[in-house]
């Protein structure tokens, strides 16, 4: 589970990217409408994406939003 500092939003994208036969940054920014280093920021913690990019990650990577996103408890 990758962690976001600052805010209480983690993420597995980049598990799920593995899982789904190694999809690649890029293809997910390109599925999402996105560029590459706004999926590098995202997995690499530095925010949280919008309700409706965390959607749109979530529906390419053939996952449900809190199978990729979750809520950390303080």
């Amino acid at each position: 589970m990758a962690s976001t500092p600052g805010t209480p939003v983690g993420n597995d994208i980049r598990r799920w990217r593995a899982e789904r036969g190694g999809m690649t940054q890029q293809a997910l920014a390109e599925a999402c409408g996105v560029t590459r280093q706004t999926i590098i920021a995202l997995e690499a913690g530095r925010y949280a994406p919008s309700l409706e990019l965390a959607f749109r990650i979530a529906r390419a990577l053939g996952a449900g939003i809190e199978d990729v996103f979750h809520w950390r408890d303080a």
